[in-house]
């Protein structure tokens, strides 16, 4: 695959010969014959083009480096020996391994490993460590310094088993977990393209996934409910809301766009992001051709295509229960219906204006305050014909092939023959049988990503042939296994029984011995040390500072954004949020594709244009800049500063700064610490009181008269350097 697939894959077939499979290889080429004969190598011709001092004849052309003398004898015993084909890793069916009994399977496993290299695991984290790697994993959230304390006092395995208990029935358990979903949904709460136009009704979605985590729906009703709610026998608002998953493509409101194109391009997107989501598998460049590194065709991309091909978006008026809001519901429904017809008409339209397709797009998200929500249902008459597109090309379908009826890709174990057109009720039943390879071992493995910082496969969505190896093979068929025959696909259950072991309770201090054994730390022998994401940097400060607001669900909200950022946008922003609104978790942003919250950007926040389950992590000096400038950070000084002289009016500055480091850093200053700051205080008291105009200017709205200004801009001056640690925005 290395050397042959670039030419011999499966776009390019130089000379008819692929190297994809056993089957194609052993298939004619243009040449005559097939690539190899089984058991005869000194007859192959791939041996005899690999071993040629023919330039013009051997293999790989001149341009290409050749195969070494080792790789060749390589490839002659193993046409000698049967040339057998063993199936990919991700593709076996999941292997079921012994565990001896009194010891944790994460620990039994990653154990191996590490003796292995001589080396062992390292020492528990400390307590006040453990508290907020907890907290910040499973809540998004700081500890209150009572709890670090009452576990520092009490580190048993009892009291951690209790924590982590507490922490999962959390409410803000799914506003975490669920932020990590919405990545994967491409969640916004607008459409894309130029116009960008408001969803008004998204964040019904959003919220339905908080919801479900929280109540730990099972990652099967979890799935069936988003794929294919609205074909459930008795079809509930919850699933048809669930729906909006396929809603969170982009729709193009353009003047002159054709309605069809832009389908198109939505169902592809719905294809791709269940391909990556669920199997694991980057399967977008089969739209247009076979798949150049997997045995998969183009044919069977539009067979799993077709499962998405029928789906139109409908309405219901959510909470409908008299005969009235019955009659309501359908008439709203109906009207829903033709304002969609009517907007998909007109987008086609080139002579229209950018105001009347605003005014349309308006029109689009009438009357969602009154509980009309959007979904996708499947249509029941007049079922849309599939066909190859060639090269992609709405406009190309390929009639010759003949019509395409849904299916899921060879590579995998066969849905089977159900008598009857498949849907997508069909292709969740598929996904969640006991055989299937893919489900389980993606899942985990990105549940795994989220509790250490990296997966055990790094190719996240992509466990096809150019995907990485897991660095714990075993480990994650177990894991796979027991998450869904014995634990009923419960991801509280998955997470609880993970932070349970020692693997994940280890301290992340690094070991000179580990340097030169695993740089990296793939064996594990400690815990990983990484910046906790946008969403959360910015929840903790505001926490920090008292001023975090903890209201659960709701219609997105509006943050300060800088009018440069806003400007980019086409349609106007919704205007900054007042009151206790301003200061709600990240999740509840207001999300625009075109004029994204740069805090969130400049942190790595994906930009909901395609799935994504793991987060670029960058380090930059914008960041820095941003922490200690922007609008939000600064703000969280100067509500802080306040809030400490307000607790403990009365204290010395060495207990401020005490309690200062518990509240942010759950831990004391070290003495080095203390007299660094407390002398970085005295220096900022003497500036300021020299200056008490810029001591008000510098404390914003959070000034006091009941606190002399000079001394409250000298401690916000203090809190906002702890507030850019390093140290603050890292889970360790």
């Amino acid at each position: 695959m290395e050397h042959c697939a670039e030419c011999h894959g499966g776009v390019k077939k130089a000379s008819g010969f692929s190297v994809l499979s056993r089957e194609s290889m052993l298939h004619d080429s243009d040449s005559g014959g097939p690539g190899f004969i089984t058991g005869d190598s000194g007859k192959s011709s791939l041996i005899q083009r690999l071993r040629t001092r023919d330039l013009d004849e051997r293999m790989p052309p001149e341009g290409h480096d050749p195969l070494s003398a080792a790789q060749v004898e390589v490839l002659v015993r193993w046409i000698d020996e049967g040339a057998s084909w063993p199936q990919h890793w991700a593709l076996t069916q999941i292997n079921k391994v012994d565990v001896p009994s009194g010891v944790h399977p994460v620990d039994y496993f990653v154990s191996q490993g590490l003796d292995s290299e001589g080396l062992a695991f390292s020492p528990r984290a400390e307590s006040s460590i453990l508290v907020r790697r907890l907290f910040l994993d499973l809540t998004g959230l700081l500890p209150n310094p009572d709890v670090v304390n009452g576990f520092v006092a009490d580190p048993s395995e009892r009291n951690y088993e209790g924590l982590v208990d507490q922490l999962l029935a959390s409410p803000h358990f799914g506003e975490r977990w669920g932020r990590h979903w919405l990545d994967e949904a491409r969640y916004a709460d607008s459409l894309g393209y130029e116009k960008d136009s408001v969803k008004k009704d998204a964040w019904r979605y959003r919220d339905w996934v908080v919801d479900a985590l929280n109540a730990d729906m099972s990652f099967e009703i979890f799935s069936r409910y988003q794929l294919a709610g609205d074909l459930m026998p008795q079809t509930e608002s919850g699933a048809l809301i669930a729906t909006k998953l396929h809603l969170q493509t982009q729709f193009n409101l353009e003047g002159g766009i054709d309605a069809e194109e832009d389908r198109v391009k939505r169902v592809v997107d719905r294809v791709n992001m269940f391909s990556s989501t669920w199997l694991g598998l980057t399967m977008a460049c089969s739209q247009c051709h076979d798949h150049p590194y997997d045995p998969i065709s183009q044919r069977e991309y539009y067979s799993l295509y077709a499962f998405f091909n029928n789906m139109d978006m409908d309405a219901s008026f959510l909470g409908a229960g008299s005969e009235n809001e019955e009659s309501l519901l359908k008439e709203r429904a109906g009207i829903a219906e033709k304002l969609e017809q009517m907007l998909l008409r007109q987008i086609s339209d080139k002579n229209l204006s950018n105001q009347t397709v605003g005014l349309l797009g308006r029109l689009f998200n009438f009357d969602n305050d009154k509980g009309l929500t959007r979904h996708m249902r499947e249509r029941a008459e007049k079922r849309r014909e599939t066909y190859v597109l060639t090269r992609g090309d709405f406009l190309r379908p390929d009639i010759q092939q003949g019509l395409v009826v849904p299916d899921t890709p060879g590579l995998f174990p066969s849905m089977g023959d159900r008598g009857q057109l498949q849907d997508r009720a069909d292709l969740v039943d598929w996904l969640f049988t006991d055989t299937h390879p893919s489900t389980a071992r993606v899942t985990v493995n990105k549940v795994w990503m989220r509790l250490f910082g990296k997966p055990l496969v790094h190719t996240v969505q992509d466990f096809g042939s150019r995907g990485e190896q897991s660095t714990h093979p075993l480990l994650l068929d177990w894991m796979a296994g027991w998450w869904q025959t014995d634990a009923g696909w419960s991801l509280k259950r998955l997470i609880k029984w993970i932070v349970m072991s020692d693997t994940y309770q280890q301290s992340s201090n690094h070991r000179l011995e580990l340097k030169r054994v695993d740089p990296n730390n793939r064996l594990l022998a400690r815990q990983n040390r990484f910046r906790v994401e946008a969403e959360i940097i910015r929840d903790i400060s505001l926490q920090t500072a008292g001023l975090l607001n903890l209201d659960i669900g709701g219609p997105a909200v509006f943050p300060p954004i800088p009018d440069s950022v806003l400007n980019q946008s086409f349609t106007k922003y919704g205007g900054n949020s007042k009151g206790r609104d301003r200061y709600r978790r990240g999740i509840y942003t207001f999300f625009r594709r075109t004029a994204i919250d740069p805090n969130m950007m400049i942190f790595d926040c994906p930009d909901a244009s395609a799935s994504r389950a793991m987060r670029d992590r960058s380090n930059n000096a914008l960041q820095a800049m941003t922490t200690l400038n922007n609008e939000v950070f600064l703000e969280s000084a100067q509500s802080w500063s306040f809030e400490l002289l307000q607790t403990l009016p009365n204290a010395t500055d060495a207990i401020r700064l005490n309690h200062a480091f518990k509240i942010a850093l759950s831990r004391e200053p070290s003495p080095d610490e203390k007299a660094q700051l407390i002398g970085m205080l005295g220096d900022a008291r003497v500036a300021f009181e020299l200056n008490e105009e810029q001591a008000l200017e510098y404390l914003g709205s959070h000034g006091s008269k009941e606190i002399i200004p000079g001394e409250q801009a000298a401690w916000m001056t203090v809190l906002r350097l702890i507030l850019n640690l390093d140290e603050f925005f890292t889970r360790e």
